[in-house]
């Protein structure tokens, strides 16, 4: 039983993780689905909508092979903070982000929240390339 966090911001990217995790998951592994909103002024009502409709994403999708479990936390943590304390409290195997796919020049930074993750995050990490949309 493998146990998973997913870092979505987005009904595009929970897509392409989901895609990811079609062909590895198994009856018994465990997904957690992960938003994190800054919360107060610096996060609107679309933005809060988008992130339950991301997570609602990845419920309709992986939901028949695996246990799936959803969060959008709005409590003034970064991103970044939120989906690496989460995945260090549930035990996670793998930590399952996406990143936007860049010109050449600016390839060596993948995005503030990814590269904030890549850099803290101490568990066995996949990223998935997306493009900009």
């Amino acid at each position: 039983m493998t146990t998973f966090v997913l870092a979505t911001n987005s009904v595009h990217t929970s897509a392409l993780l989901c895609d990811y995790l079609d062909d590895r998951l198994q009856a018994g592994d465990t997904v957690y689905a992960v938003n994190s909103q800054r919360g107060g002024d610096d996060t609107s009502a679309a933005e809060i909508r988008d992130g339950e409709d991301a997570l609602n994403a990845v419920t309709a999708r992986l939901s028949g092979v695996a246990d799936v479990e959803t969060h959008q936390f709005v409590r003034e943590n970064s991103p970044a903070e939120d989906v690496v304390g989460y995945a260090e409290e549930v035990d996670a195997d793998e930590l399952v982000i996406g990143v936007r796919k860049r010109n050449p020049t600016s390839k060596v930074v993948f995005g503030s929240v990814a590269q904030d993750i890549l850099l803290t995050a101490n568990r066995p990490m996949v990223v998935v390339p997306q493009e900009d949309v």
